[in-house]
């Protein structure tokens, strides 16, 4: 076995921030939490991930049954998924932060996530674990674990980007990162960030409804014949 030391990216002040802190980005990604509602849409995202990617993200090659009994299986009330949609509203990356079950782990989580390919390259991948740690640090995790394949290489640097110490053994590694205790910060910056994305689902909603109204006017312009007039006469 293989460890690795953190190496995590600096601040201005050339310390590593505090996970779960906000770091400095040019951007903020609107990550929605997502509900039994949208099930659907995360089982459409995973099976729309190729072969290979449904190895990393699973560590064995998922079928179709396999993705859609795991996204029957998710619980809601128990776990945090998070979400960034496209203006389609299509689910284009996804992260399960699944908190531990086991009395002798009650204060430890599991993160997991997924980026379709068209998405690639925006730093999505990082932009959720960082919305997980936030919300495991509120929620007074002191220790989040990653399981990876060793050839995951993206997640496994992303989870060494925020501080966590990456073990390798063969074909699979584990990265734990300790979390610090939630300070008002991390509890004000979580709630900012939900209600920005709330609001950004709710505009790229009705954003969706008028280009699907203008579609369908469209279509039905198009069918008018010269001569027939309105419709309706």
């Amino acid at each position: 076995m293989e460890a690795r030391e953190p190496a995590g990216a600096l601040t201005e002040a050339g310390v590593p921030p505090a996970p779960g802190e906000p770091r400095a980005s040019p951007v903020l990604v609107p990550i929605r939490a997502l509900g039994p509602g949208q099930r659907e849409r995360i089982n459409q995202h995973l099976r729309a991930l190729d072969e290979h990617d449904r190895y990393l993200r699973f560590g064995y090659m998922a079928n179709d049954e396999q993705i859609t009994r795991y996204t029957d299986g998710l619980n809601f009330e128990r776990d945090e998924i998070f979400g960034i949609y496209n203006r389609k509203l299509e689910l284009i990356a996804m992260a399960h932060l699944a908190f531990s079950v086991t009395p002798e782990c009650h204060s430890c989580a599991e993160f997991g996530v997924s980026v379709s390919k068209n998405a690639r390259g925006r730093g999505y991948g990082s932009r959720l674990f960082d919305r997980a740690v936030m919300h495991a640090r509120n929620e007074g995790v002191e220790l989040m674990f990653i399981h990876a394949l060793s050839e995951n290489t993206t997640m496994l640097r992303i989870a060494q980007n925020a501080g966590a110490t990456v073990e390798r053994e063969g074909s699979e590694s584990q990265a734990h990162l300790r979390l610090p205790p939630a300070t008002l910060d991390s509890r004000m910056s979580e709630i900012v960030e939900a209600q920005f994305a709330e609001l950004d689902f709710k505009l790229k909603t009705q954003a969706k409804h008028f280009r699907d109204l203008l579609a369908s006017l469209q279509t039905l312009r198009a069918g008018w014949a010269p001569g027939q007039g309105k419709p309706g006469r």
